[in-house]
C-alpha cells in the first residue's frame, strides 16, 4: 500500500518501507504539518491494523524531492538558532507532482533530466513553482508550510511578516485564528470575494466583477515573477512547464504568465494553448526559445512506482 506523506522534514529523503519508527516520526514532526501529518499516522496504523503486518506499506514524502535545495534557498533569515532548534527552514511541498511532470517533460523532448534547466509550476487549489536544475530541485515556492509562495484558492501566498502582526491587532485574532484566516479566508476568496474556485473567479471576471479581475491579474503576476527569478538563479531556462488543475486547464493563465516574456525566450502559440490533452502538450510559440509543455501530474503513479520498486528490492 502507498502512502502520500506532506511532511517528511529533513529526516526522509526518499521513499521508505514503513515501520513502527517511521509512524512514530511522522508523528513527532506533525507540528510541521498538523492537519496533514497527524491524518497520515492514522492512516498507517489503521491500514496495518485492517491488511495486517505482511502487508507491505510504503511512504512517498510530498518534500523529499525538495531536498536537494542548498541552504541558502532553504534557510530564512532569522537566528540560527530557529533551525537548530525547531527545524525551521523552507521544505516546499506537491514534491512528488514536480518530480513526475520534470521527469515527462524531459522523456518528451527525448533530452537527458542532466541537461535542462526547467521551472515547473503546479496551479491549483495549492499552487507552488519549483526550479528544477539538472533533474534536481534547487528552489521552490512553498515554504516551512503551504501557506508560502503564489496567490492560491484560500491561503494568502508570501506576505510581509508584519502584515500577520499588524491584522492580529486589528482583528484581536491569536496563534490559530490567524492561521485559519490566512489558510482558509485568504487568497482567491479573499481577494474576489466569490470564491476559490478560479473557474468561478474568471467568470465573475468576466462579468464585470473588478476584485475578480484584480484576483487573476495577481495570480498571474506572481507566478511570472517567480518564473523570472527561478530562471535567474539557475542561470538560464530551457522548459516551463505548467500542472494542475489550473495549470493543466487554465489556458488564460497560462497565456497571461507567458506574456511579455520574450526576453527569456518564452512565447505561447495561441491555437495550440487552447487545446487540451491528458498527457503532454507543447504549446510553445514558433521561434520560442524556451519549450512551454502542459503537462498532466500523476502523483499517484510516482507513489506507485516507488511502492512496487522498494517492496520488490526487499523480496
Amino acid at each position: 500500500i502507498g502512502h502520500r506523506i506532506v511532511q517528511g522534514a529533513e529526516f526522509f529523503t526518499k521513499s521508505e518501507i514503513v515501520t513502527d519508527a517511521i509512524i512514530d516520526k511522522i508523528e513527532e514532526i506533525a507540528p510541521l504539518a498538523p492537519v496533514h501529518n497527524l491524518a497520515h499516522v492514522q492512516g498507517l496504523r489503521s491500514a496495518k491494523k485492517v491488511f495486517g503486518a505482511e502487508v507491505p506499506n510504503v511512504v512517498v514524502f510530498d518534500t523529499t524531492f525538495h531536498q536537494t535545495m542548498p541552504p541558502k534557498a532553504y534557510m530564512y533569515g532569522v537566528p540560527y538558532e530557529m533551525y537548530e532548534k525547531y527545524a525551521i527552514r523552507r521544505y516546499g511541498a506537491h514534491g512528488t507532482s514536480h518530480r513526475y511532470v520534470s521527469m515527462a517533460a524531459a522523456k518528451f523532448l527525448g533530452k537527458d533530466p542532466a541537461e535542462l534547466k526547467m521551472v515547473t509550476c503546479h496551479l491549483g487549489n495549492g499552487s507552488s513553482i519549483t526550479a528544477v536544475d539538472g533533474g534536481k530541485c534547487v528552489d521552490t515556492s512553498m515554504g516551512l508550510t503551504p501557506l508560502a509562495g503564489v496567490l492560491m484558492g484560500t491561503r494568502c501566498g508570501d506576505i510581509d511578516p508584519s502584515v500577520v502582526t499588524y491584522m492580529e491587532q486589528k482583528l484581536g485574532f491569536h496563534g490559530q485564528e490567524m492561521a485559519d484566516y490566512l489558510n482558509k479566508k485568504s487568497g482567491l476568496l479573499g481577494i474576489s470575494g466569490v470564491s476559490s474556485d478560479m473557474r468561478d473567479v474568471t467568470s465573475a471576471a468576466d462579468a464585470g466583477n473588478e476584485r475578480a479581475k484584480l484576483a487573476t491579474e495577481m495570480l498571474a503576476y506572481q507566478i511570472k515573477k517567480y518564473v523570472g527569478s527561478y530562471a535567474a538563479a539557475m542561470g538560464g531556462l530551457d522548459c516551463l512547464v505548467f500542472t494542475g488543475g489550473i495549470g493543466e486547464n487554465d489556458n488564460r493563465v497560462r497565456a497571461s504568465v507567458c506574456e511579455n516574456m520574450g526576453f527569456l525566450g518564452i512565447s505561447v502559440d495561441p491555437a495550440k494553448n487552447q487545446q487540451r490533452t491528458s498527457d503532454i502538450l507543447d504549446i510553445s510559440g514558433k521561434g520560442s526559445r524556451v519549450k512551454v509543455l502542459v503537462v498532466c501530474t500523476n502523483e499517484e503513479l510516482m507513489i506507485a512506482r516507488d511502492t512496487k520498486a522498494l517492496v520488490e528490492a526487499r523480496r
